[in-house]
């Protein structure tokens, strides 16, 4: 497919970053179910194979590097001091995980409005919400001496992302909200069992 005329002489994109912020200005302006592969590409001044090589789908450039955050997360879990009550260690490293320098929050915040409102991507976030959540089990697991199948590890896990997507619809609902004091008191108020955030200290 050839590069629209309004696009000529535009160099082509060789960066990943780069072509997540041209595929996000589609999305903005023709909405992301209108906005294929194809169109991507274009924009980018680079072949649809060559997009792939980048990303398997449309929906796996909006998650961006999903593989990478988890990673992080479980490095994050697993720097925590041992002595660190479990669900302490579990709202530190999440809290940590979703702050972002001031600068990245416009951007990160156009992603999880994709990732939360758009029907497609929510049909698609299933298996990765449950990699997300596997994380969580296996470190409650290891906290707590018991099997990754028993209940409360996954009960730990399947609680602490519907606190965490809870907090994110707040967020993404409020322009002037902060997402880290949001899930610092959503995952207070799971700690205590929703009877009140206790005091922060």
């Amino acid at each position: 497919m050839g590069t629209p005329a309004s696009r000529i002489g535009r160099p082509s994109v060789t960066s990943r970053d780069r072509l997540e912020a041209l595929a996000f200005e589609l999305f903005a302006s023709k909405g992301f179910e209108q906005t294929t592969v194809d169109d991507i590409a274009a924009a980018a001044g680079i072949s649809r194979r060559t997009f792939f090589r980048y990303h398997a789908s449309k929906n796996d450039l909006v998650w961006g590097d999903f593989d990478g955050q988890l990673a992080r997360l479980r490095e994050l879990l697993g720097a925590c001091p041992r002595e660190v009550p479990m669900m302490d260690a579990l709202r530190e490293a999440v809290v940590s995980f979703n702050r972002f320098d001031p600068a990245d929050v416009p951007w990160h915040r156009r992603r999880m409005e994709l990732i939360l409102r758009v029907p497609a991507l929510q049909a698609d976030s299933t298996l990765r919400y449950a990699s997300w959540r596997q994380v969580v089990t296996a470190f409650v697991a290891d906290r707590t001496g018991q099997p990754q199948d028993a209940l409360l590890p996954r009960q730990v896990g399947y609680a602490t992302l519907a606190t965490c997507i809870a907090a994110y619809e707040q967020w993404l609902a409020d322009q002037n909200a902060d997402l880290t004091e949001l899930l610092d008191t959503a995952m207070r108020e799971l700690q205590s069992g929703f009877r009140g955030s206790p005091p922060r200290g």
